[in-house]
């Protein structure tokens, strides 16, 4: 006989979101969901995991979205509590939040209801729990073509109604997009590691296996069903993405070297796609950084991996990079967004093509290279690889010298790419999936001047324009990202550098992720118009860094009172290709400010310098 599986009523995790809305210390929300965790029971740990994130899988799955526009929604909840369209969105409109109401209308049936007892026995409801939540929405996302709108409709109204008035109200915040937990992963591993790993010091163990499987549901369900020792056992599996390595930034070669103790590899750093090529046999699978399917957009790369990789498992990463085929030049990454087109693309691979720069070599047939020095992977990957024109090593040298790492560094600006990427040699240089660290350095172009070389921010507020932007988002309120707290912190305003095509998208762009009040992850002085869930990045330049009293970033870390700002900042490009996570950190723009600093005192003591 198979084990009857164990679920939770819903309710339970609806008073734990009650709770989690409210708080605002991480210290706290790790405290409630160790509690909630407690009385989850590992058959639907995975559930109540991704309900948490708002999900109802990891994205990289590429799996159906719930599909529920606020049309869709509203005769669901029409249907539900037994109201007309027009008094839901009378209600809609005067709540300005369809969860509550939902609530509203539900509260309001309930109170009709009293004192009546038509309901027979078969008619009575039952008890919302997880796993009915979870199956109800998961029909809702897979049901597709003909007849469908309908029946998500049906599955929604259906679940609405077996709901409570507070159920109800998160069931539709979820569905909308809307679920404001303020929960990042962080704090989820945290709390996964006090309740079934002994204690936050083995969180360590619980993040590499994230960052292995990049499913936070699965991991959660195995260590909740298996214990700790299943969790050590986790390495890569070909089509499941890898959470990519992230690197530390600095300009001067020497402490470049110091960092990476002597000696190193030096690559091109190249201005193109990231990605993650996964093979199995005859399929291949393309992950973008953000862990984002993305092989339908280069088939070409398709094509060269099936015939150029000899191993028949296994995961590389490499640079996807557009160039012209007349010249052999290197084309900037903006020339990939042709390729996001979902229709032609067989005309954008003509139009556009590319080349493949290989790095690293996490898996193949079999074991598991990101424990391995990266000596042994590059060896392994040029091994298994065919190399031609278009798909081939990233131009590296190996070397201990300053003087050699800068020559290779101007050699790679004037061949077309961003700088070079320096990465440790030693006993300890392995594959920290996820974690950003000095074995690997960035060292780009135009660093050692003010500020030229551009930063990649997080949008978490929007200010109103005036004049000929009256109506519209003017300005972006950007932040950095800060890992010690899995918080955003803020930097500048940026308002320039959009073209009037921009500025018409921004609104559109903004909408899933407005909210009513400061997100509970972002540190800031300053009162936007609106707040922003931290979720879009974007790339910004300006003439320089300064100290700001009104910005949050690495607030009092140079100066008492006093953050990092930009000074004339300027928008540069969405970074659809990063997460928030992947921003440019706190820390990395104190080094920066530093170096600027380092440098205007040299131009200081060289009068005779150009400037």
């Amino acid at each position: 006989m198979s084990q009857v599986q164990r679920d939770l009523p819903f309710r339970v995790i609806v008073d734990f979101f009650k709770k989690l809305e409210t708080t605002t210390a991480r210290t706290q929300l790790t405290a409630i969901l160790v509690n909630l965790f407690k009385q989850t029971p590992p058959d639907v740990i995975d559930k109540v995991v991704y309900l948490i994130q708002a999900r109802l899988w990891p994205d990289w799955k590429g799996l159906p979205e719930l599909g529920i526009a606020e049309k869709l929604l509203i005769k669901a909840i029409s249907l539900s509590t037994n109201s007309s369209e027009k008094v839901v969105e009378e209600i809609l409109k005067s709540k300005g939040d369809a969860g509550l109401a939902v609530e509203a209308l539900k509260t309001r049936s309930l109170e009709k209801s009293k004192g009546v007892t038509l309901f027979t026995f078969a008619e009575k409801k039952q008890e919302l729990t997880v796993n009915k939540v979870y199956e109800v929405l998961t029909r809702i996302a897979l049901a597709q073509g003909e007849g469908s709108k309908d029946l998500k409709i049906r599955l929604l109204a259906g679940l609405l109604s077996d709901a409570n008035p507070e159920e109800a109200k998160y069931i539709v915040r979820f569905v909308e997009g809307k679920l404001r937990l303020g929960i990042g992963d962080a704090t989820i591993m945290d709390a996964l590691s006090i309740v079934y790993a002994g204690g936050a010091h083995l969180r360590p163990l619980i993040e590499r296996a994230y960052n292995l499987r990049a499913d936070l549901g699965e991991v959660a369900k195995i260590l909740a069903s298996q214990g700790v020792e299943a969790i050590k056992q986790i390495t890569p599996m070909v089509g499941i993405p890898i959470r990519p390595m992230l690197a530390e930034r600095l300009s001067d070669p020497k402490e470049i070297l110091e960092k990476v103790e002597g000696e190193a590899f030096v690559e091109f750093k190249y201005d193109g796609e990231r990605a993650q090529i996964h093979k199995d046999g005859n399929k291949i699978v393309i992950y973008s950084r953000r862990l984002e399917n993305i092989t339908h957009q280069y088939p070409d790369v398709v094509e060269m991996a099936l015939k150029n990789i000899k191993a028949e498992k296994a995961i590389l990463e490499g640079e996807i990079v557009a160039y012209d085929p007349s010249t052999g030049e290197l084309k900037p990454f903006q020339e990939l967004m042709h390729r996001k087109r979902k229709y032609d693309i067989h005309v954008a691979v003509k139009e556009n093509p590319v080349k493949v720069f290989l790095f690293d070599l996490l898996y193949e047939e079999g074991v598991d290279y990101t424990v391995k020095r990266l000596i042994e992977r590059r060896k392994r990957l040029e091994e298994i690889i065919v190399q031609t024109e278009e798909f081939r090593v990233a131009e590296y040298i190996r070397t201990s010298d300053p003087g050699e790492l800068e020559k290779f560094f101007l050699q790679a600006i004037s061949e077309g790419a961003e700088g070079v990427m320096v990465k440790a040699l030693h006993e300890g240089s392995v594959y920290q999936a996820g974690t950003r660290g000095w074995l690997w350095i960035k060292f780009k172009r135009d660093y050692r001047s003010e500020m030229v070389d551009t930063v990649d921010l997080v949008v978490v507020g929007a200010f109103y324009g005036r004049g000929r932007r009256g109506g519209k988002f003017g300005t972006l309120l950007m932040a950095s990202y800060n890992p010690s707290n899995d918080t955003f912190e803020t930097v500048c305003k940026v308002g320039s550098g959009f073209t009037d095509e921009d500025l018409d998208k921004i609104p559109e762009l903004l909408k899933p992720f407005i909210r009513d009040r400061k997100p509970l992850r972002v540190v800031a002085e300053m009162e936007p118009d609106v707040w922003v869930e931290p979720a879009l990045v974007a790339e910004i330049i300006g003439a320089e860094l300064t100290l700001s009293p009104i910005h949050t970033c690495a607030y009092g870390k140079i100066k008492p009172e006093a953050g990092i700002s930009i000074r004339f900042p300027r928008f540069i490009r969405w970074r659809d290709d990063k997460k928030p996570e992947d921003a440019t950190t706190s820390d990395e723009l104190v080094e920066m400010y530093k170096l600027q600093l380092k440098r205007i005192g040299e131009k200081v003591a060289q009068p005779g310098e150009e400037t």
